[in-house]
């Protein structure tokens, strides 16, 4: 059985006119398919914004809720003007929202931040879904906390595979022998407990990768905004070249630098069972796009360039006579881990340690708990730029204007941390 997995992000169900886009593409070509949905445009920030507020205050905000709530509403009125049914459905899921945030109480935020942001796809997978049956479209709606298992380490959960592949085999495969399209949520998963736990911020992509994989699609399809996997982001250079083709290996080094086209999970599932992963333009479908498969080498060979933004840099000296060693870097890693601090670079010399990473509101804690052993100094506010396959010309043309406050090199990536 051939069966195709697609992911459409926020942009592309971010107002009415998206989502008659996102079903034109679906009917365009008849066969078995699971589509995954995102939050609509900036509903995920929204929810986050409302979880941090519960969270801080012990209230609800009910001016940003009935902000997304008129949000959500409008897209349905444009898109079922003579149906109050959808507006009662959607807003039954918003009720249930604020019942959520005014009375459950939960010790850890990620525990409350899953609970409350897990709604975003929820809302949008509904809206879609009721579309889908205005139009005609058979289809089977399946809740991904249904599907996909995880462990408790809620906002980042780790899957639980053989959980998630017996719940796959009972629920999604039965479903496909009557029905060629199934549509379910990215991003959010279940404990074995039933509790709403997510993958990570931007997980939707590896929501994908994890149906593909336990499936054993055909290929796996995200659509963006964008024609395809471009060597760097529009937005920050003016001429980006269109990679046609690249391999697993590569696009795993560019998520782990930080290209943000990808989802730093997704690739690995794919690559494991050589299922094809493409990226296509929601805004241009009939466009071939990019593909990331088993290929020796990118096509066109370019440089790619990543940036990363509101990055610090902190760098500790040991006040005594000691050196840096690996006792000391081992307890520094310790502290950042136990921050959930992820480095994004680092750098050590006989008496310093110096490492950067996304700013964040946990730097004076940590400056408190290292100034007992170490001299600190930190710089925030810096950018980090990756270029992979650089020549010495692209990397004058990148740095150029830049203070490089550390400069690391290999055979294949250049790193600068500049201000």
């Amino acid at each position: 059985m051939q069966i195709h997995v697609e992911k459409f992000g926020g942009a592309s169900v971010n107002s009415a006119k998206a989502v008659r886009n996102v079903i034109n593409i679906i009917k365009s070509e008849e066969k078995k398919r699971i589509i995954v949905i995102s939050a609509m445009g900036k509903t995920t920030n929204a929810l986050e914004k409302i979880a941090k507020y519960r969270y801080e205050t012990g209230k609800a905000d009910l001016a940003s809720l009935q902000s997304l709530k008129d949000y959500h509403n409008a897209i349905i009125t444009e898109l079922f003007p003579n149906s109050e049914s959808a507006l009662s459905a959607i807003n039954d899921i918003f009720s249930s929202l604020e019942q959520n945030i005014s009375s459950i109480h939960y010790g850890s935020y990620d525990k409350l931040y899953d609970s409350i942001v897990s709604f975003g796809e929820i809302i949008s997978t509904t809206i879609v879904s009721l579309y889908l049956n205005a139009e005609g479209i058979r289809h089977k709606f399946i809740m991904a906390a249904d599907i996909i298992k995880t462990d408790d380490c809620f906002r980042s959960a780790n899957v639980d595979w053989d959980a998630t592949k017996t719940a796959i085999y009972n629920i999604i495969m039965p479903t496909f022998e009557n029905e060629s399209l199934i549509l379910t949520q990215g991003f959010i998963a279940s404990t074995n407990k039933s509790e709403k736990t997510t993958l990570g911020r931007e997980g939707s992509d590896y929501t994908a990768a994890i149906l593909a994989h336990c499936i054993n699609a055909t290929d796996c399809t995200i659509w963006k905004d964008v024609e395809g996997l471009l060597n760097a982001d529009p937005k920050r250079m003016s001429h980006t070249t269109k990679i046609n083709s690249l391999p697993y290996e590569e696009a795993v080094e560019l998520a782990y630098y930080g290209a943000t086209i990808i989802h730093p999970k997704t690739i690995k599932p794919l690559e494991n069972r050589n299922i094809p992963l493409f990226v296509r333009s929601f805004l241009n479908p009939a466009a071939k796009g990019s593909v990331i498969c088993r290929t020796d080498a990118i096509e066109p060979p370019v440089a790619s360039y990543i940036f990363k933004d509101n990055q610090t840099l902190l760098s500790l000296y040991p006040k005594d006579f000691s050196f840096i060693t690996e006792a000391n870097i081992g307890n520094i890693f310790e502290i950042l881990a136990s921050h959930n601090i992820k480095v994004n670079l680092m750098q050590n010399s006989a008496v310093s340690f110096s490492v950067c990473f996304d700013n964040t509101d946990v730097l004076p804690a940590l400056i408190e708990i290292f100034r007992h052993k170490y001299r600190t100094l930190y710089n925030e506010h810096l950018r980090l730029m990756t270029i992979r396959h650089y020549t010495q010309a692209e990397i004058d043309s990148a740095t150029g204007s830049y203070q490089i406050l550390i400069e690391q090199r290999s055979r294949t990536t250049a790193q600068f941390l500049v201000r």
